[in-house]
Order: C-alpha cells, then structure tokens, then sequence
C-alpha cells in the first residue's frame, strides 16, 4: 500500500477573517496552522500533500508553505476553480462563492492514486488524531470503510462569532448521519444552531461533530466527482449564488446507497482554529504552549 497523502483545503476566501487567513502567522518563528498540521502529518508518515488552492494564490503558497515540505513528502498543488464543473454546467451568472468543501476535495481528482486524508488549512487538529487517522488508512480497512475524525462540540467553538459544523450521530462507532450546520454559536459550555438567523435549537456542549478531518480509500475520489453532477442538477437551482457541495453530504449519500461505512475515530483535543481575526490571540497563546511543553521544537522546520 502507498502511503496515504493529506488534502488540504486552502481555497476558503477568509471572509469572515477578513484576508488570507490560511498564511497568517501563529507561532512566534513566523508559523502558520498549515506548518503545524504538515509537521504533524510528516511525523505521523503521510507522504504527499495536495494543496487546493486558488490559482492566483500559488505564488504565496509556494513561498510560504512549500520549501518546508518540498524535501519531506510530494507536493502538489491544484486549483478549485468556479469553472471546474461538468461539461453541460454553466456558471451561474455572477456567482462569486467557491462551490463548497465536496468540491474542494474533488480538484485533487487527478493526483490522487492512493488513500487520503482532509483537512481545512486554517484548523489546528492536534498530533494524536493525525497518528489515529494514519493508523486507520494504513490498516488495510474492509472495502468501503473510510473514517472521520470526531470532535466534541465544546471544544471547537469560538467566543467570537458562529461557526460551521457537520453534527453527528453515530452507533456502535459508526456514522449514521452528519448534517452541516452552518450558523453554530457558542452558548456557554454548550451552543445552539440556526437555520433562519432567529431561531435557535439547543446542541449539547459534548456533541460529536465533524472539522473536516476524514480518511478515505481511494474509491471515495470517484464518489466526489459523481456526486457533483446530481448537486448542479437538483440543489444549485434553488439558490444560484450561495448553495454548496459540502463533504458530508458525499458521505451520507455513499452510506445511504450502501456503498460506505464510516468509522468514527473520537478524538477529545481541543480544536484552534482562526475563524475570526479576535481568534488569534487564543491560537498563538496555544501554540506557545505546546512548544514550551516541547510537543513541538521552538524552530519548527529546523
């Protein structure tokens, strides 16, 4: 078997950050997350990472993320373009989104050979789950077994705002279903969900929830492009602009048709991530931290 390589989702528009927040130092030697999440993925084995980017970005990947990596895994980079569709699709006039997670993963379609793993490039996920997830992709899982990372909701939630996240349920450690909610505000050690911006729906703070860390064999690549076409033809209508092929959808309609089941592998390390620019403080004390507790090397790529 190959060794697994890591998908990291880069092509966000850092809106709600307000700029690129995925290049944004955290560390006190100039670090980004994605230095920290590549570091954890190189120890843990992984051999490849495929940057998903936007093209005019590479510039700014190359000089800023590639050089650390370049001596120690494969590096690619592909692009999640609008116009990356189906021939027979359209852009929708004036779209300007990007067209969602599913189809983050799915521009990576033609450098991929070999099982994988996901990510967001602006989430710090912790050392322990990248061993665990490494472990599950090179234990020659059974036909159609993939896995997902699972956080528990109070721990990945910001003060500052609300977040987007995939809640899940699950049965003898296996997904059953994962719905993205997508407006998730934190409610002291709990948070509540909206679906219309007024009413709001109770979530208990040790809910299982998805970050977008999954591993996949690599037959779920073929299940991401195929799924893209019934996305445009039955959901992008209803909402030209802002509809979005998210992950989790993939993955439901896979274990609905039988054709996946996914282990989850729980993970109770606290999530940083920079969703808003008042997040930063947090992220860059944590970070401190774990490199005064030596889980880390003061230079990180020394």
């Amino acid at each position: 078997m190959e060794r697994p390589a890591l998908i990291i989702m880069a092509a966000g528009m850092g809106s709600r950050f307000g700029g690129l927040k995925q290049i944004t130092p955290v560390g006190d030697g100039g670090e980004i997350i994605m230095d920290f999440s590549l570091y954890d993925a190189w120890k843990a084995g992984f051999g490849k990472v495929v940057f998903v980017i936007k093209k005019e970005k590479e510039a700014d990947f190359r000089a800023i993320v590639g050089p650390h990596v370049e001596d120690r895994m494969e590096v690619r980079y592909v692009y999640q373009e609008l116009s990356d569709l189906p021939a027979g699709f359209p852009v929708p006039a004036d779209r300007v989104k990007p067209w969602g997670t599913a189809h983050a993963v799915r521009a990576a379609r033609h450098v991929i050979r070999e099982p994988f793993a996901v990510i967001n490039a602006d989430d710090f996920y912790g050392r322990g789950a990248y061993e665990t997830l490494y472990a599950f992709l090179t234990s020659d899982p059974p036909a159609g077994e993939q896995a997902m990372v699972g956080y528990r909701l109070r721990n990945t939630v910001t003060e500052f705002g609300h977040v987007a996240r995939g809640v899940c349920r699950t049965e003898d450690g296996y997904l059953t279903s994962i719905v993205e909610r997508t407006h998730i505000e934190k409610r002291g050690d709990h948070a509540a969900f909206t679906e219309d911006g007024e009413t709001f729906t109770d979530l208990p703070g040790d809910t299982l929830v998805s970050m977008n860390f999954w591993g996949f064999q690599r037959e779920m690549m073929d299940a991401f492009d195929a799924r893209f076409e019934a996305f445009l033809r039955d959901d992008l209508p209803k909402n030209p602009q802002k509809a979005e092929y998210f992950l989790p959808s993939v993955a439901n309609a896979e274990m609905a048709a039988g054709r996946a089941r996914v282990r989850v592998l729980p993970c109770e390390e606290t999530w940083h991530g920079v969703t808003y620019r008042e997040d930063l403080p947090s992220v860059q004390a944590a970070v401190a931290e774990l490199k005064r507790r030596g889980v880390y090397p003061q230079e990180l790529w020394a």
